[in-house]
């Protein structure tokens, strides 16, 4: 009788740590799909970004400065931003 009320709480404990284990899974996966949306987003800036910044190279913007140095730091920002959350999901 004493080995099956052992062999109870072990089984209640292996339950508790299993819902414990279900919630963070649950956690962990919302957390990578709220990432990856954000990865997609900034993807899009980005490319957005590279399309601005090609129409700079090719001349078809105005020859203003302040304007590319401006596109050059939000460019910088998308990429590190987009570096930051692929850190995030590789640990």
């Amino acid at each position: 009788m004493e080995a099956l009320d052992q062999l109870g709480k072990k089984l209640d404990a292996m339950l508790r740590q299993y819902a414990v284990i279900e919630a963070e899974n649950k956690r962990l996966k919302e957390t990578v799909s709220e990432q990856s949306k954000t990865v997609e987003v900034l993807t899009k800036k980005l490319t957005s970004l590279e399309h601005g910044m090609v129409s700079v190279r090719l001349g078809n913007t105005t020859d203003n400065e302040e304007e590319k140095e401006n596109m050059r730091r939000q460019l910088d920002n998308v990429i590190a931003e987009i570096d930051k959350i692929l850190n995030t999901l590789n640990d």
